[in-house]
């Protein structure tokens, strides 16, 4: 991660969809693949018998490609996912995104953490948001005794609370309330049958904190000595969130730090870098956006355990306040020293 990388806006958007079994990722999946919203998108999806999607879908099929009646094309990922991008890319113009569908049990880490690793598939592909599709009735249970579901909360830039019609309006109130004490950053989205709008779900972007920013205007208003934090985190698209009991998950905190004016990129970038590579396996999700001294543009970062990812986006606007905010979600993770870290970065 270098703070000079030029913004290529020619990078493919890439979303990784994630849910326990049975959350509802399948009927999401046929829905992209099928609607016609003028959209192409190359599918990976894990096995293509195990997930059972409509294979009427498919057109005219090879060992590894398929391609859609609505011109998408879905691969599966026998091979090594790599391998599979980087013959995607040879279609490049082909589709607007990439969709990689990870299997009901998997952590979306190592997923996710390939949109870093391999020079090439960084250069053409970028992470655009990790999707969690969640099961309103079974949720609660799922985080007792499935790790992998927390994982996957924890994740999420968007959380599509599913099947929202078979559970009551006090037991949706308690499922929202666990989902913002593990992660309080995502945008969530009630639904039945997963009929959520294709454009809430990919191409969000969610790479950028505007975007939690549109969501949620007071994310970052946090007073210093305020450590009851998710009550800055109601979900305003409902407005059913005030007088809720927050959860404070025991083994995952979020922290958020913000700091008025610029940082000096030659203390922030040996910082963060050892700060995810100390304590990587504990940073499930970082990402922030940083005003460097001297630099016109914003700099945005996001990371997964140890790899980061970063690059100068847009140019701060005029009358816009210049200032760094960074959230890290994970285990065991200490605010303080995290905060402090964030202050002697100051230029």
């Amino acid at each position: 991660m270098t703070a000079t990388t030029d913004a290529s806006n020619e990078k493919i958007p890439v979303t990784v969809l994630t849910g326990y079994l049975g959350a509802g990722k399948t009927t999401l999946l046929n829905r992209i693949l099928s609607e016609p919203h003028g959209r192409k998108y190359a599918v990976i999806v894990n096995e293509f018998g195990e997930i059972g999607i409509d294979n009427e879908l498919v057109v005219g099929a090879d060992e590894e490609v398929f391609e859609m009646n609505n011109g998408c094309i879905c691969c599966t990922v026998r091979g090594d996912l790599i391998r599979i991008i980087e013959g995607l890319m040879k279609r490049k113009g082909k589709f607007d995104g990439i969709i990689v569908e990870t299997t009901g049990l998997a952590d979306p880490a190592p997923v996710a953490q390939t949109f870093f690793v391999d020079e090439d598939v960084r250069e053409a592909a970028r992470l655009d948001a990790v999707v969690t599709v969640a099961d309103a009735k079974w949720l609660s249970q799922r985080l007792r005794d499935a790790p992998e579901a927390k994982n996957q909360i924890a994740f999420a830039d968007v959380v599509i609370l599913n099947k929202t019609d078979l559970v009551s309006a006090a037991e949706l109130r308690e499922v929202e309330a666990r989902i913002r004490g593990i992660n309080p950053y995502a945008t969530l989205h009630r639904a039945e049958r997963c009929d959520v709008a294709i454009a809430e779900v990919l191409e969000r972007r969610a790479f950028d904190l505007d975007r939690i920013l549109e969501i949620e205007p007071a994310f970052l208003e946090i007073d210093d000595h305020d450590h009851d934090h998710d009550h800055h985190h109601h979900d305003h698209d409902h407005g059913h969130s005030h007088g809720l009991k927050h959860y404070h998950d025991e083994d995952m905190q979020s922290i958020s730090a913000r700091l008025a004016g610029d940082l000096d990129p030659d203390k922030f970038m040996p910082w963060i870098s050892r700060l995810t590579q100390e304590r990587g396996p504990d940073i499930l999700r970082c990402k922030g956006i940083v005003a460097f001294k001297g630099d016109p543009k914003r700099f945005v970062f996001q990371g997964v355990h140890m790899m980061l990812d970063g690059e100068p986006q847009r140019e701060w606007k005029a009358g816009e306040t210049r200032e760094s905010k960074v959230v890290f979600i994970g285990r065991n993770l200490d605010e303080a020293t995290i905060r402090a870290g964030l202050l002697a970065c100051a230029a």
